[in-house]
C-alpha cells in the first residue's frame, strides 16, 4: 500500500470532477442539459469500450448471469440526469454541498437493503448529516429554492448505484462497468430532451471544447480515483472525498461570483463531519472484526 501516492492521486481525482462540474454548468447555460449528457456518454463510452476491447472483454455480458451490472447501467442513467439538470439549476456551491451526503445515504441503503450492520452512533451521524443538508436547502423558508430537489434526487441515484455496486461480482471489469454507465447516458439524454422538449443546438467551437475537456476530465478523474482504491486504503482515501466540495465552492466563489451564506457553511461542516464520524467508526470496526478473525476460536 502507498497511501501517500494514493491519496495525491485521490485529491486530484476530487479537483478534476470538480472542474468538470464547473464546465457542465457553464455548457448548460447555452446547450440543453439532455444534449450535454448525450456526448458526455458517448464520447467516454468510446473510450472505455476500445480500453475494454483492447483487453478482449465482453461489453455486454448475458443480463442472466450478471443482472445487477444492468440494473446499475440503469440507475447510472439516473445519476446523469439528476446531477447535469441540477447543476444547471442551483449554485455550484450548493450543488457540491449537498452531494456530499452521499456516504451517509450509501450507508443507510447498505443497512436497509444489503442487511450491513449499522449501529445507533452512525444512525445518529446520519441524522446530523440529513440535519445539515436540512439547513442547506431550508425548505418551508422564504429562501428555499425547489431545484435543490433536483440535488437531492442526484444524492439519492448516485446512492443507489453505489449500493448496487457493492454487490457486483469482482470478475467484472472496471471498464465494461464504466462504458455501460456511460453509455446508459446515450439513450438517457434523448430521452430528457423529449420530456422537456428541448430542441437540441449547433455547438460552438468554444462549446465543442468545453464538451471535450468534460469527457476528458471525467475519464482522466475516473482513472486516477480507481488506481488511488488500487494502490491504497480505501479506508485512508474516504477523508479526501470532502476535497471535491472545497474545490467546488473555490470555483464558484473565484469564477461565479457565488457567495454561500454562514448557513450553507454550518450545514457543510454538519454533513462533513457526520460523514467522517461515519467512516472513522466503520474503520474501527472492521479492524475490530479482522483482529477477532486473525486470533481465532478461544
Amino acid at each position: 500500500m502507498n497511501n501517500t501516492k494514493a491519496n495525491l492521486l485521490f485529491v486530484l481525482a476530487m479537483a478534476l470532477f470538480a472542474v468538470q462540474d464547473l464546465f457542465v454548468k457553464r455548457l448548460t447555460v447555452h446547450v440543453p442539459a439532455s444534449e450535454v449528457i448525450f456526448f458526455l456518454g458517448l464520447g467516454a463510452a468510446i473510450i472505455f469500450a476500445a480500453i475494454a476491447l483492447r483487453t478482449g472483454k465482453t461489453l455486454f455480458p448475458p443480463i442472466s448471469v450478471y443482472p445487477l451490472l444492468y440494473l446499475r447501467t440503469v440507475s447510472e442513467a439516473f445519476c446523469a440526469i439528476f446531477i447535469i439538470t441540477s447543476l444547471s439549476t442551483v449554485p455550484l456551491a450548493t450543488f457540491a454541498t449537498v452531494f456530499q451526503a452521499v456516504p451517509l445515504v450509501v450507508t443507510m441503503g447498505a443497512a436497509v437493503f444489503l442487511k450491513e450492520q449499522v449501529g445507533w452512533r452512525r444512525w445518529l451521524a446520519i441524522a446530523v448529516g440529513f440535519c445539515g443538508v436540512l439547513m442547506i436547502i431550508r425548505p418551508g423558508s422564504s429562501g428555499f429554492d425547489s431545484a435543490t430537489l433536483l440535488v437531492l434526487a442526484a444524492v439519492l441515484a448516485i446512492s443507489v448505484r453505489d449500493v448496487i455496486s457493492r454487490r457486483l461480482p469482482v470478475e467484472l471489469p472496471s471498464s465494461v462497468v464504466s462504458f455501460q454507465g456511460f453509455a446508459a447516458l446515450i439513450v438517457a439524454g434523448p430521452v430528457l430532451g423529449l420530456v422537456l422538449q428541448q430542441n437540441p443546438v449547433q455547438p460552438t467551437a468554444g462549446q465543442w471544447g468545453y464538451l471535450a475537456s468534460t469527457v476528458g476530465l471525467g475519464v482522466v478523474g475516473y482513472a486516477a480515483m480507481i488506481v488511488a482504491m488500487r494502490i491504497g486504503e480505501v479506508s485512508a482515501l474516504a477523508p479526501f472525498r470532502y476535497s471535491r466540495m472545497v474545490f467546488s465552492m473555490g470555483l464558484g466563489i473565484l469564477l461565479l461570483g457565488e457567495r454561500p451564506d454562514l448557513m450553507t457553511y454550518a450545514g457543510a461542516a454538519l454533513i462533513i463531519a457526520s460523514g467522517l464520524y461515519t467512516y472513522l467508526r466503520e474503520r474501527r470496526l472492521n479492524k475490530r472484526a479482522a483482529l477477532i478473525i486473525a486470533a481465532g476460536p478461544l
